[in-house]
């Protein structure tokens, strides 16, 4: 007779290969539960072995999943998030209601925060609390929801997309007429405001002209590491900063920002709305979901 009631692996050995798989790296799942790199790879090892199959394919510069693995990710992604939900609900009952929403600083202060504070008119009875940073969003923080630019690396994370944007010179409304009906070449030599994001699929200004068919010299302007600092610089008429048409509608309309034209390209990536799966989600969470999908396609409210 079997000594295990369920037939599975020991749970220190799935969550530590739940670690490993998530951020794919033995050393920052290491990290993560205070333990070595080398604990961490004696408890995958003793993994495969009771499983009779490699779950990762180890490399010169980090680990890959095999199929076995991804399934297994996939699968053990989405019960520790119904098992942190329902731990949640039963640690604090009153927080039922709660959603957890992320993004970054400018998409929040542009287009999140405005969007959440219709949805609290409209369903007082659901708190929605606001994460915001500007690197990354993954699997293992506890989110209902974040909007991503780009699909999430996270094979277990639901994903919807939301539309995809234009991106546009945007400038003080004083310096952008100047610009107006201004050259690539002559554009590329203005002074640029860089964004640095440690956001891997974030347009950059070289990305840009590329698109564009532009291989020269670009000015190297400025640079910044939040997308928020870029534009409060572009107000202030201390350089060109890449804007996304709709997400900084609210700032021209108000007179804070002029797009410099004629030129535009379509954004390379999406916005998507991730997180968990509709199934794992609150009711509160999914009216969330709903609410701010129907604001991107101008239907809520």
């Amino acid at each position: 007779m079997s000594r295990r009631h369920y037939e599975i692996p020991p749970f220190t050995t799935l969550a530590v290969f739940e670690a490993a798989a998530r951020h794919m790296s033995f050393k920052n799942a290491a990290q993560e539960l205070s333990v070595t790199p080398g604990a961490v790879s004696h408890q995958i090892k003793a993994l495969e072995s009771e499983l009779g199959t490699q779950l990762f394919l180890r490399q010169h510069r980090g680990v890959t999943l095999t199929k076995d693995g991804e399934a297994l990710f996939e699968t053990l992604a989405s019960s520790f998030a119904q098992i942190s939900q329902q731990v949640a609900r039963i640690r604090q009952p009153s927080e039922d209601q709660a959603v957890t929403v992320g993004s970054t600083t400018a998409v929040a202060a542009l287009w999140l925060s405005p969007t959440v504070i219709d949805f609290w008119r409209d369903h007082p009875e659901t708190n929605v609390h606001q994460v915001t940073q500007d690197r990354p969003f993954t699997q293992g923080q506890n989110l209902d929801l974040f909007i991503n630019y780009g699909p999430p690396e996270s094979p277990a994370l639901s994903q919807t997309p939301i539309y995809r944007d234009e991106l546009v010179p945007v400038a003080a409304p004083q310096l952008a007429a100047t610009l107006n009906g201004i050259s690539l070449e002559a554009l590329a030599q203005q002074r640029l405001i860089h964004l640095e994001s440690a956001l891997p699929a974030w347009t950059r200004w070289s990305e840009w002209f590329a698109g564009l068919g532009y291989d020269g010299k670009i000015n190297q302007g400025s640079r910044v590491t939040s997308y928020s600092v870029a534009l409060q610089f572009a107000q202030q008429g201390a350089g060109i900063a890449l804007g996304w048409r709709r997400l900084v509608a609210s700032l021209v309309d108000r007179g804070k920002l002029a797009v410099v034209s004629p030129h535009s390209l379509p954004a390379p990536h999406r916005f998507h709305l991730c997180g968990k799966p509709d199934a794992n989600l609150s009711q509160g969470a999914r009216a969330l979901k709903s609410w701010l999908l129907d604001s991107a396609s101008g239907n809520s409210g």
